[in-house]
């Protein structure tokens, strides 16, 4: 039976300021909660029973089971930067729902780091988790100053790609195995400080002939950019 401090705890958790206070996040569903707990994340409180889980829920049809785990603690991002190894970089992402699908499609993919802007979206919020489809147990997220990794990685000779309107056509450019992606916020793209530091320019061509969308969502942008860097690693 839950306690009325559990279900204040748990409650509280849908506020960005309670997690990083509390170091907790919520998953539900048994494919989200199994999938953690396979990756090595210890539940600190878990609920199957359905009574609990509607009063603690914040889906709109429950899905069974609810667990709370601990936000896992991760090197700096710096420290992850080698010029083999593929990254993605958001810039300002605010959508939950575009973050968590940014996450699936990092997991599809096999890129295991996402390093993020401190006004992207948090990925530990109950909606992101619950877009990730348990994606994020295999993908580390952090939370860090882009323009200082940026040049970190100019430094280290790290390739950094953006898809921008002055961009070159990607399936006519090269691509290295590895470097950093940096997809940009969903009204403005990749902000003026992050874009004097992309070193490749990427353009996504449009095929169609006369008007069309003005731009990709974010998300379907980078399953893209995503897409054509491991075609090419073939």
């Amino acid at each position: 039976m839950i306690t009325k401090a559990e279900q204040k705890l748990i409650r509280s958790l849908e506020q960005k300021k309670h997690r990083q206070r509390e170091g907790l996040f919520v998953a539900e569903g048994p494919k989200v909660v199994g999938d953690l707990m396979a990756a090595g994340f210890e539940p600190v409180m878990r609920f199957d029973n359905p009574d609990d889980v509607e009063r603690l829920s914040f889906l709109q049809h429950p899905q069974g089971m609810l667990a709370v785990f601990r936000i896992p603690k991760l090197p700096p991002a710096p420290l992850l930067l080698h010029p083999s190894a593929l990254l993605l970089a958001l810039d300002g992402v605010q959508d939950p729902g575009n973050l968590g699908t940014i996450i699936r499609i990092a997991d599809w993919f096999g890129i295991s780091t996402i390093c993020c802007s401190h006004d992207t979206a948090d990925a530990w919020a109950p909606k992101v988790v619950q877009a990730t489809m348990g994606s994020i147990s295999r993908v580390h997220i952090i939370y860090t100053d882009l323009a200082a990794l940026l040049d970190e990685a100019e430094r280290l000779q790290v390739p950094v790609y953006g898809t921008l309107l002055d961009g070159r056509n990607i399936y006519e450019e090269q691509l290295t195995p590895g470097g950093i992606i940096v997809m940009g916020n969903e009204g403005n793209g990749i902000s003026a400080d992050i874009r004097q530091r992309i070193t490749r320019r990427l353009l996504i061509p449009d095929f169609h002939e006369g008007p069309t969308a003005d731009s990709l969502n974010v998300a379907i942008a980078t399953a893209i950019t995503c897409s054509e860097f491991r075609r090419r690693r073939q």
